[in-house]
């Protein structure tokens, strides 16, 4: 059976291989995510373009300079034209909260599978997020309930817990919102032959 390396140290992300039964093990690929964000946003590039672009960055790192199938994913927010990165605290989390309240955004979720440092298959999935009116006080608190682990979240917020509470409505893939579209990838794998069909 061909390995499998997840290009992340995302939790959920291998959260979501392990509820799919997909054994696999994470090398991170330590890239400057915000480096090469400015620079595909400078060569053009949409920011569904940004994301597969990353994941794909990610995969083929892996892959360089390790045997097996290398997965990448990596997830943007596009809020109006602006593409939003993680928080570094919890004070640049309030305002981003702030700034989200009552506005729709985009999650574009890219991911790509490389071996042999090859490229071998990228996809992205996007998700329309309408978060609602949140009053001062409700931002006090949530943030004071979630802690610090929000801020591993582009959106600072954790769909699969009380992060659900932010929202109006969702238009998508609940893995999208992950931050992994698992049902293509599982496809994909399928067809490779990696998995059983």
């Amino acid at each position: 059976m061909t390995q499998i390396i997840l290009a992340s140290a995302s939790a959920s992300r291998s959260a979501l291989l392990t509820g799919a039964a997909i054994t696999h093990s994470k090398i991170p690929a330590h890239l400057d995510e915000d480096a090469l964000k400015d620079e595909y946003l400078l060569r053009g590039h949409s920011p569904k373009s940004v994301a597969v672009r990353l994941a794909e960055s990610k995969a083929l790192h892996v892959s360089a300079t390790n045997s097996g199938l290398v997965l990448g994913g990596d997830q943007v927010l596009q809020l109006e034209k602006d593409l939003i990165s993680k928080s570094h605290d919890m004070d640049e989390a309030r305002v981003l909260l702030k700034r989200m309240s009552g506005q729709t955004h985009y999650l574009h979720a890219g991911m790509a599978l490389a071996e042999n440092g090859h490229l071998v298959w990228s996809h992205v999935e996007t998700a329309e997020m309408t978060v609602r009116h949140l009053s001062d006080d409700f931002i006090d608190t949530y943030l004071a309930e979630s802690g610090d682990k929000i801020l591993s979240s582009v959106g600072c917020y954790q769909l699969e817990n009380t992060g659900v509470h932010l929202f109006e409505a969702i238009r998508g893939d609940y893995f999208t919102v992950l931050g992994l579209p698992l049902l293509p990838l599982l496809a994909q794998l399928r067809n490779m032959k990696v998995i059983t069909a």
